[in-house]
């Protein structure tokens, strides 16, 4: 299920990263992606989510919450393991490693600040990448990490 789950995401990851014209796209309906996390630990995962980086609440139940980015542009979900009103093959719960979300920020130096300020662990200092991203990265209680990141064209930092 691991590789399941790791290949599914990369997978997204992959169709969003190249744009595609009209005429190598398969079907012109639009699509949004909603990445989904299987995890016991629901209410950690909340409280990182809103008080590390300003998420808000769409959606919430007992087994379930749907989390949206500040601006409300993106989402991501997560799901308790096992629950009955789910079938079988979004049960196993992820197993920590694997995986990774990029969130792409405005100033990115001013949100490293801010981190710093509350005491969040920073798993990679921020820096700059020869080919013009400036990020870091931190990680959550699930084990995914979060790369945060100003993209730039190569040479301008």
């Amino acid at each position: 299920m691991k590789r399941l789950i790791t290949l599914l995401a990369l997978i997204c990851i992959c169709i969003n990263a190249f744009p595609q014209t009209e005429a190598t796209t398969q079907t012109k309906s639009k699509m949004k992606l909603n990445a989904g996390i299987i995890t016991s630990k629901l209410a950690e995962t909340k409280a990182f989510y809103i008080n590390t980086l300003g998420f808000g609440v769409s959606f919430e139940n007992e087994f379930y919450i749907l989390l949206h980015t500040p601006g409300g542009g993106s989402e991501i979900s997560f799901l308790l393991p096992e629950h009955p009103t789910q079938q079988p093959l979004f049960h196993n719960a992820f197993q920590g490693q694997g995986m990774y979300l990029t969130i792409e920020v405005d100033d990115v130096d001013k949100l490293y600040k801010e981190l710093k300020q509350k005491g969040v662990d920073i798993k990679i200092e921020l820096r700059d990448e020869p080919w013009g991203d400036r990020h870091f990265a931190i990680q959550d209680p699930n084990g995914i990490g979060i790369d945060l990141v100003r993209y730039s064209p190569q040479g301008t930092n």
